[in-house]
């Protein structure tokens, strides 16, 4: 892996947006914002988001979490969050996960390249290393950042304070 390659995506360059600036500067009022037609809220993707970095660190350090029966387990049940105290703390983690995954991709070849099991029956017959759930969960993110930007365009919440593409 190109730890320069996967920091420089993970942190957002290029096509791909800096997932912190993306909702860093989401009000608590936007943030569980519905649309029409759309199934979830900036709140529950970010929760989502959480969700899974938290389950692939876990899974990279040796643990084994459940994987979830249902989908809708790895998504917050409410649409917004109940105060702006718990949207900050769960844009806080966010940003912690986020720090992980990134430290875990400086690592070792060997680490890299170490065995990671399956959670789930179905992916028995696929192999998989650090590594390769590294770029899992960087895609993963920048899919769901996309959607994040798409919604706070609909929301006329764009561009982030940091700015970002206006197109």
């Amino acid at each position: 892996m190109s730890n320069q390659t996967f920091q420089e995506l993970l942190h957002g360059k290029g096509e791909h947006l800096d997932p912190i600036a993306c909702v860093e500067d989401v009000p608590v009022s936007v943030a569980g914002k519905t649309i029409d037609g759309y199934p979830h809220t900036i709140w529950q993707t970010v929760g989502h988001l959480n969700y899974w970095m938290d389950n692939d660190l876990r899974r990279i350090a040796g643990a084994h979490p459940a994987y979830p029966e249902h989908a809708a387990e790895g998504w917050p049940a409410t649409s917004a969050p109940a105060s702006d105290a718990e949207w900050q703390a769960a844009l806080q983690r966010f940003a912690a996960l986020l720090e992980q995954v990134s430290k875990v991709s400086a690592a070792t070849p060997e680490i890299l390249q170490r065995h990671v099991p399956a959670t789930h029956p179905s992916h028995e017959n696929r192999s998989s290393s650090v590594e390769a759930v590294l770029w899992q969960t960087l895609v993963h993110n920048s899919y769901h950042i996309g959607q994040i930007a798409m919604l706070r365009r609909c929301f006329s919440a764009w561009p982030p304070r940091r700015g970002s593409d206006t197109w």
